[in-house]
This record gives C-alpha cells, sequence and structure tokens, in this order.
C-alpha cells in the first residue's frame, strides 16, 4: 500500500512540473526546441504570454511563463527571432495574467 501511494505521489509531481513554462532565453537559433517572433498587436500572436515574477506562477501550457536564469532549470529552450516568417510561434507579452492563453490551438504542441 506504501508502494502505490509514493508512486501515485511521484506521478503526481512528475505531472505538475513536466507542464510547467520555465523558459529559457538562447543566443543560437540552433540551441532552441522553439524559435519564437514577438508581435507588435495581440491579433497577430498564436500564443498571448504574461512574463510571471516566480516560478511557481508558470503552470500549465496557458502562456504563463517564467524566464530562468539557467538553461539546465528550463523546460524549454526558445530563440527570438527578427522575422515572422523564421519563427514556429508567434507571440504577444500582456500586462494582465488573465489575458494570457492561446489564440492558435494548432501549435500548442510547439509548447509540451
Amino acid at each position: 500500500m506504501k508502494r502505490i501511494i509514493v508512486f501515485l505521489l511521484f506521478a503526481l509531481i512528475s505531472a505538475a512540473a513536466a507542464s510547467a513554462q520555465t523558459i529559457y532565453s538562447v543566443d543560437y537559433k540552433s540551441d532552441a526546441d522553439v524559435k519564437v517572433y514577438v508581435a507588435k498587436y495581440k491579433s497577430d500572436a498564436d500564443l498571448v504570454v504574461y512574463k510571471c515574477d516566480y516560478k511557481s506562477d508558470a503552470e500549465g501550457n496557458k502562456g504563463l511563463w517564467y524566464f530562468c536564469k539557467y538553461k539546465s532549470d528550463a523546460k524549454k529552450k526558445v530563440y527570438f527571432c527578427d522575422y515572422k516568417s523564421d519563427a514556429d510561434l508567434v507571440v504577444y507579452f500582456c500586462d494582465y495574467k488573465s489575458d494570457a492563453g492561446w489564440r492558435n490551438k494548432e501549435k500548442q504542441h510547439l509548447m509540451y
């Protein structure tokens, strides 16, 4: 019985950690998991992103990103492109947490 409880607890913790949106910005396109372009307008974005101040606030695949100081702490490495045509994902940074979310759900797989 104790083994089952320990296993379930471990599974829940792993699932929660796997879905957190911890991001590290890389300097080279070849190091990135996802190439990102920052749009000027919300209507142009696939994902509206809110930058969290705390790692614990960046939960799920909802556009809540926490930028890590170290590459090893991040779940995803992103490269910010200068041109929209070079990007896999177009994001818009918003000022309010409640505005964050996917506008184009077809690209959600990029952040899992």
